[in-house]
């Protein structure tokens, strides 16, 4: 008997072991590397699309076309917000997404605070795509409005060091990009 229960205890550390890593994504920042852990919990689908998104590599040069001081860096335009590809447009940065069709939200009660990463949209809480933020501080305003997806575990300092856009709107002027998204 307690061979049968110490193999159920090996087999779930090693599930829980291999359903944590699939949700850990690296962001590769040019100041260095930043950990996220992923919540498919909350957000399925919303988890589903930026893995997908991020391994078919269409988050690679992308550009921080948002980043406001003190509250958050907006990123995640992979049609007109990457600096690689013929389409991209820094006046434009911020009003594309991708290919695939919008997502119905998925928010949750997961707070915004430092390091936490949710989907950006319009006026329209089902219009999230590929477009997300990661918070520098806390804004609760936005709790149960945005859906919560995921958040930084390490390397919160080099988020810290993204270029800062100006003015209210917070455009950046030679932004800051993403190097690469990968799952770790």
């Amino acid at each position: 008997m307690n061979k049968i229960y110490l193999i159920i205890f090996f087999f779930l550390i090693i599930t829980n072991v291999t359903q944590s890593k699939e949700n850990i994504m690296i962001l590769k920042l040019k100041d260095g590397d930043v950990e996220i852990q992923l919540f498919p919990d909350v957000a399925p689908k919303h988890v589903e699309r930026i893995q997908k998104l991020a391994n078919d590599g269409e988050y690679d040069n992308v550009v921080f076309h948002r980043v406001i001081d003190g509250f958050m860096a907006q990123t995640g335009d992979v049609k007109f917000g990457n600096s690689s590809n013929d389409n991209y447009d820094i006046n434009r940065a911020g009003m594309g997404g991708s290919d695939l069709p919008n997502l119905k939200a998925e928010f949750n009660s997961l707070p915004h605070e430092k390091g936490t990463l949710s989907m950006a949209r319009s006026s329209d809480p089902d219009s999230a795509n590929s477009q997300f933020f990661i918070c520098f501080e806390s804004a609760p305003h936005l709790d149960r409005n945005y859906t919560v997806f995921g958040k930084v575990t390490s390397g919160m300092e080099f988020v810290d060091k993204i270029k800062r856009g100006d003015g209210q709107n917070g455009s950046v002027t030679n932004p800051d990009k993403i190097i690469s998204f990968k799952s770790k």
